[in-house]
């Protein structure tokens, strides 16, 4: 007798090895794998591995990255892909991401049609904003796809948005699946890794983290994105305007409080330009001395007896001794720098490629970096 078997992960159907099967979940064992076997005839003693199905949405220069490190991992098949672009639309994904094997048999559509198929996990990247994605990832959602988002609202929107957080909760659960929204910050760098290194203390009072990028290594749209180049003044009007800034610290914040069980009852922001001290040159453009470098961001978590976390992010081309530093205060005092920092667009499509198996066994909903594991998903896994 031959045994195989087929992986049920709550009311998910995941591609295995053998002939999966859904069933209904119980309370009980809400997350755990539970393994159904049965007997093969000698006419199916051939088993065919079966890869996880994945689609990309949106297919700017971080989606490219994401579909290019996807495209390494033999355990993904990326069966589709969908950008509103419409001199996208139609071509081969391969070609308009710059692969070297291209072409791959794979045309991005402009809608969500391709979502009817066989999709297991949709890799979402199209905006920071969580009520301007709200409509693709529910129609995700209820084409019953798992979703990895890169939005940042979505790291942690409980508090800026409960009402969205609660109609995507329940729209996934109805559906049985599970979606998470990460990436390296917020995702891992000022939340993740401070949450991580909380297990070896007994008790956490507070949480600093620093984060110094030199932005002159990242992409043009994140470099315009911090107003490198501008002068002050057109700066500060941007930020008024809520189009200059980093996204995500106050949902960081809003994490690691939670995470940690401290009583933070507001979180402020500030937001100030870097200014270049002499000419930056970048692949990209040039900032003379005076105009604006970047961004210099501080989000506050405060409440009963001052302040619990502070976070700082300064990302700016020519920034001088790039890091990043988590430090926590309580039993024991914890340290940790990362010298040169973490590459936020290598780190981003990390992340989001690692999170896909992760958010497969997750149990139905909306889930959040805090809860998943951190692991990393071999190329030959």
């Amino acid at each position: 007798m031959t045994l195989a078997f087929g992986i049920i992960v709550r009311n998910k159907k995941i591609h295995t090895d053998a002939r999966p099967v859904r069933t209904s979940a119980c309370a009980a064992c809400d997350s755990e794998l539970r393994y159904r076997l049965r007997k093969l005839t000698k006419t199916e003693l051939t088993v065919t591995k079966k890869k996880i199905r994945v689609v990309q949405y949106g297919v700017g220069p971080i989606g490219a990255s994401i579909v290019k490190l996807m495209r390494q991992k033999n355990a993904l098949e990326i069966v589709g892909a969908i950008d509103s672009d419409p001199a996208k639309a139609g071509r081969d994904l391969g070609e308009i991401v710059g692969a070297a094997d291209a072409p791959w048999g794979v045309a991005v559509s402009a809608d969500t049609a391709v979502l009817r198929g066989q999709v297991d996990a949709v890799i979402h990247c199209t905006s920071s904003y969580l009520k301007d994605v709200m409509g693709q990832l529910l129609a995700c959602v209820e084409a019953g796809c798992c979703v990895v988002s890169t939005c940042e609202e979505l790291a942690y929107p409980f508090r800026k948005h409960p009402e969205l957080s609660r109609k995507l909760d329940e729209a996934a659960k109805e559906e049985g699946v599970a979606v998470v929204g990460t990436g390296v910050n917020p995702g891992f760098v000022m939340d993740k890794l401070a949450l991580t290194l909380a297990a070896v203390a007994q008790r956490v009072d507070s949480a600093r983290v620093t984060r110094i990028v030199d932005a002159s290594k990242r992409r043009l749209p994140l470099q315009k994105k911090i107003g490198a180049g501008m002068t002050p003044e057109e700066f500060r009007e941007k930020v008024a305007a809520g189009i200059i800034k980093h996204h995500g610290l106050p949902e960081s914040v809003a994490m690691v409080a939670d995470g940690m069980g401290l009583a933070v009852e507001q979180i402020t922001e500030t937001i100030e330009p870097m200014i270049a001290e002499e000419m930056v040159k970048t692949p990209f453009l040039e900032v003379a001395a005076g105009q604006v470098a970047g961004v210099h961001q501080i989000a506050r978590g405060t409440g009963p007896g001052g302040e619990k976390i502070f976070m700082e992010l300064k990302m700016y081309v020519g920034a001088k001794d790039p890091a990043d530093t988590v430090e926590l205060s309580g039993e024991p005092n914890i340290s940790l720098t990362i010298p040169g920092g973490t590459h936020g667009d290598i780190a981003t499509a990390a992340v989001a490629v690692n999170a896909i198996p992760e958010i497969l066994a997750a149990p139905a909903g909306l889930r959040t970096a805090r809860e998943l594991p951190l692991s990393y998903f071999a190329a030959n896994a």
